[in-house]
């Protein structure tokens, strides 16, 4: 409800990358909120999608997914967006050594 305002209706594949992403997680916040009428739902995991959005909208989104944590969800995300990283205070990173063998660091 937060993530967009009421626009004028226009075919789906018309819509920006920013703009599908922003459906496809207004989409999966209205199902996890209908499914946690029947069950416990604490988790919801986002992966990518966050380059494609302009600040405004990156704002707003970060907003909406503040407002989940702060009712006690777990929001795990995937990205390599920089704006979002500075935004998320527990990370973790998945590193690659110059040997070529990755590891994985939790940043508080």
């Amino acid at each position: 409800e937060d993530l967009m305002q009421h626009r004028n209706q226009r075919p789906l594949r018309t819509l920006s990358g920013g703009e599908t992403f922003v459906v496809s997680l207004s989409m999966a916040l209205g199902l996890s909120d209908l499914a946690a009428h029947r069950r416990k739902l604490e988790s919801l995991f986002l992966d990518e999608g966050f380059g494609a959005l302009d600040d405004e909208t990156l704002y707003r989104v970060i907003s909406a997914l503040r407002r989940l944590e702060a009712n006690g969800k777990t929001v795990g995300i995937i990205s390599h967006v920089k704006r979002l990283a500075d935004e998320i205070h527990t990370q973790i990173r998945v590193e690659r050594d110059p040997g070529g063998v990755s590891r994985i660091i939790v940043v508080p």
